[in-house]
């Protein structure tokens, strides 16, 4: 990865962070749906990128949106534990022949189905950690999962609207 696709990257993670504390703070469907669209700027960093200048970037970003919604923390440990798990579900759902380092698990590249089966458990991973760390004691389990379901479902359909909208086509999606 070059010095300008890095600072793209990192300008569309700020902007995502941004755009999640501006707009979609407040932003909830029947109090049990919310939407994290921040986490497709950490989803979709090429395949290149290792480890630890993952978790570190994850780290900054969860830190950066705890400041602003004052949750303690949360957003920090959620985000970190994504990154964490998106190296190991990477390698899971590897095609035969590899990835190509170059290249970004985005929407365009790689398809819809692709996309779906990789994003959602790792935002409904994300929203467990979330929301077991906010409700910690005061709700059921099936309140957590209720909500960390929802909540998946939202995240994903919004970044694969804002993918279609505002992201440069390569292929079509299959």
């Amino acid at each position: 990865m070059n010095i300008r696709n890095l600072i793209s990257y990192l300008l569309l993670i700020l902007f995502l962070g941004v755009i999640q504390v501006l707009f979609l703070k407040n932003l909830a469907l029947f109090g049990i749906a919310f939407v994290f669209i921040y986490l497709l700027g950490i989803l979709i960093l090429p395949v290149s990128v290792k480890t630890v200048p993952l978790l570190l970037i994850a780290f900054a970003l969860g830190f950066f949106l705890d400041v602003f919604y004052e949750t303690i923390g949360m957003h920090t440990a959620a985000a970190t534990f994504l990154a964490f798990t998106r190296s190991i579900w990477l390698r899971a759902i590897s095609p035969t022949g590899g990835y190509v380092d170059t290249e970004e698990p985005s929407l365009n590249e790689m398809g819809l189905v692709w996309f779906l089966s990789y994003s959602f458990p790792l935002v409904f991973a994300y929203s467990m950690v979330f929301f077991v760390a906010d409700q910690w004691g005061t709700s059921g389990f099936l309140g957590v999962l209720n909500k960390s379901f929802f909540s998946s479902i939202f995240t994903c359909l919004l970044a694969i609207l804002v993918q279609l909208l505002f992201f440069k086509r390569r292929r079509g999606i299959r």
